[in-house]
């Protein structure tokens, strides 16, 4: 059992090292151009907002790197100090022998306390650090609001699936694995169709885009590129940021398209068209699917090594729990996977990059014209204090989105 913690901690050690290095580097490129800003990103920022992007950056990092640290201590904290094992033991006496519904409340009870010391970070980043450079929009109030309601989703949908899947077990035997994929793959789809539905309009409020020049635009947009949506709405995402956004929900005869009101504030209509022509060029060049059924792999692969380590004796009597129970394997793989799983940001990131420039390249063409989305993004990058020279090995395994750079240089050639 020991040679296990041992290459727990050093894979902890070893994440932890390539995070704070990677900040490190990104901070040195950023503070390298914080006096001349190279070419490419002088014609994008003037020096004022360049400086202050600078500033923000730095901020964020510096911050970033000590969450990280607060949070491998914790993490450690709760895999070595046998707080867990406690936990489980004290849940478990609270049901009958073979009951379910107490492992599924250990669960959630232990993804609750582990939230907690994160909480006060939480709190600096959105009420400190994002209201010092013009961001935050929320208020205490609000913010403890969007932390019970979560709490209550959590128990509400959370606990009921949970129990389904730790019941499977009982119900189908060792196959219990591929029923529990179906089950939670099944269900992420159908909340694709009832988050925007039930769950989105318990924090933002969504109303109908108004008739006008943009509601025209957009609809005959949506209309020369074969692309229906159910409904244009704008959300307001003023009442606790202001950065911006867009984004689609659902999919088939379900799909929406939601408009920050940061957004709509922000660009020009020609370029709001840009930009749903830029989200339509996901859907048109089959983003989504091939981004779900990726999604499906890795779940299906999670929940293979999830039913292979509740079966091997070593994994849960390392970590101080009983062999052979499928709750805390469940818990114990969602803690140290993202040990492994950190490595292969490079990749996931790099197919997601490929998107975006397919979806710009579909932009520029439905536009006919390459010049509305080069000004959206100048101005989403000039609003929300883009880092425009983060170095490499950063954008790599930080950026899911090319730089805005790299993007102009892509967007102009045909």
């Amino acid at each position: 059992m020991y040679p296990v913690l041992v290459v727990t901690a050093l894979l902890m050690v070893i994440r932890l090292a390539g995070e704070l290095l990677l900040s490190a580097l990104n901070r040195a490129e950023v503070r390298r151009h914080a006096g001349s800003a190279p070419p490419a990103v002088a014609a994008i920022m003037d020096a004022p907002t360049y400086a202050k992007s600078v500033a923000y950056t730095l901020e964020k990092s510096r911050f970033g790197a000590i969450t990280e640290i607060f949070d491998t201590l914790v993490l450690a904290l709760v895999l070595f100090g046998g707080v867990l094992p406690i936990l489980y033991v004290h849940v478990a006496a609270w049901g009958a022998p073979g009951a379910v519904w107490d492992d599924a409340l250990f669960i959630l009870l232990a993804g609750v306390l582990l939230s907690i010391p994160a909480l006060p970070f939480e709190w600096w980043a959105q009420f400190r650090l994002e209201a010092k450079f013009g961001f935050n929009k929320s208020t205490p109030g609000l913010w403890v609001s969007d932390k019970i309601k979560g709490f209550a989703l959590m128990l509400v949908i959370g606990f009921p699936l949970l129990w389904a899947l730790l019941s499977l077990v009982g119900w189908v035997g060792q196959t219990w694995w591929l029923w529990g994929f179906s089950l939670i793959f099944g269900f992420q789809l159908l909340m694709l169709i009832l988050y925007p539905k039930l769950i989105l309009p318990l924090f933002n409020k969504l109303t109908p885009l108004p008739e006008g020049e943009l509601r025209t635009r957009l609809l005959a947009l949506g209309d020369r590129s074969g692309f229906r949506a159910a409904a244009i709405q704008v959300m307001d995402g003023s009442k606790r940021s202001g950065h911006s956004n867009a984004f689609f929900t659902g999919f088939g005869r379900f799909r929406r398209i939601v408009l920050f009101d940061t957004l709509i504030a922000q660009l020009s209509a020609e370029e709001l068209e840009a930009v749903l022509a830029h989200e339509i060029g996901h859907y048109r060049r089959g983003h989504i699917p091939k981004m779900i059924a990726l999604s499906a792999g890795s779940m299906f692969l999670a929940f293979a090594m999830i039913a292979w380590l509740a079966r091997s004796p070593w994994f849960n009597l390392t970590f101080g729990f009983p062999a052979g129970e499928l709750a805390p394997a469940f818990l114990l793989f969602g803690l140290l996977s993202g040990l492994v799983t950190f490595w292969f940001s490079p990749l996931m990131n790099l197919l997601s990059r490929k998107h975006e420039y397919e979806a710009d390249a579909f932009a520029r063409d439905a536009m006919g014209k390459v010049e509305p989305m080069i000004g959206a993004l100048r101005k989403l990058a000039q609003k929300n204090l883009t880092n425009l020279t983060p170095h490499p090995w950063f954008s790599a395994f930080y950026y899911s989105h090319p730089t805005l750079v790299e993007r102009e240089r892509a967007l102009q050639q045909r």
